[in-house]
């Protein structure tokens, strides 16, 4: 029989080289695909990224003056749409997108409801969906949490990697206009799940719901500091957000119209693979202008 200490490190070995391994291939393809909903894309720039891509215009200079802003409720193009079954999947994505966008954009702009007047106009329009793969998520939770179960206690180990089968991903446009109708900032965004970052869930718009929020916090941090987003941003969130992202009310009544994140209870239920439908906060009725 072959000794504790070979065991052990041929399960180091694996919990090492499983993540490298599941990288390389492990992340849904998601092109960057333009909606025909913007005011304009001859400012936006080349591609850009890794994991995800984007094309980014911004006007630093432009954005420095605005003081309010407001969210359009995002809305999907017709092909986006058709591929997510129910309207209840539907809204909890753009409901989940508006919501961190509010929340982020706090940290700059006092944020107004949608049906008024405000210095800056956001806009995001959802192109397309890749829909998570219900079956696959499930396996894959069921050897993500087994996986930790399995591994001995005294083996250095961080998280089991997803299956690399079944992820979803996300395609979203959006814009800020200024009063006079000139367009501030736009960016073109596409991302797809990866087996390291995104955990599985029993739902077919699972990946696409996290996604969505990684799209706000991207084009959040554009609009917030007047540039392009630049690399790994290691800087912490502000308290006004963290205390949003635990639940909290909110820094303006305005995003209390997404509701409340679902905090600590959605994180865990998300480690476990619960659809996120489970734990979210359904949105107040907005008016759309």
């Amino acid at each position: 029989m072959r000794s504790n200490q070979t065991i052990e490190t041929s399960v180091r070995f694996l919990c090492l080289a499983l993540p490298v391994a599941l990288a390389a291939t492990g992340c849904a393809s998601v092109p960057l695909k333009e909606g025909g909903t913007l005011t304009s894309y001859s400012n936006l720039g080349a591609p850009k990224g890794k994991l995800g891509k984007s094309r980014n215009f911004v006007d630093g200079q432009g954005l420095a003056v605005m003081r309010t802003a407001r969210i359009v409720p995002t809305t999907f193009v017709y092909s986006a749409a058709s591929r997510v079954k129910t309207q209840a999947d539907r809204s909890l994505v753009s409901n989940a997108l508006d919501r961190t966008l509010c929340v982020a954009l706090s940290d700059r702009y006092q944020m107004v409801p949608a049906d008024q007047p405000a210095d800056l106009t956001i806009r995001s329009v959802i192109t397309d969906v890749v829909p998570t793969n219900k079956t696959m998520a499930g396996i894959a939770t069921v050897v993500t949490v087994g996986g930790g179960f399995a591994i001995p206690s005294n083996v250095p180990f961080v998280s089991v990697p997803r299956l690399p089968f079944g992820l979803g991903g996300l395609a979203v446009e959006a814009e800020a206009i200024d009063r006079g109708g000139v367009q501030r900032a736009a960016m073109v965004w596409a991302r797809g799940a990866n087996s390291i970052q995104d955990n599985p869930r029993v739902s077919e718009v699972g990946d696409a719901y996290t996604l969505a929020s990684k799209f706000s916090d991207d084009f959040s941090k554009m609009l917030v500091k007047g540039k392009e987003p630049k690399g790994l941003d290691i800087s912490l969130p502000s308290r006004q957000r963290m205390k949003s992202w635990l639940g909290g009310k909110p820094k303006y009544a305005a995003c209390d119209a997404y509701g409340r994140a679902p905090g600590l209870l959605g994180a865990v239920a998300a480690n476990y693979g619960a659809p996120p439908q489970w734990t979210d906060k359904k949105r107040k009725p907005l008016t759309t202008p």
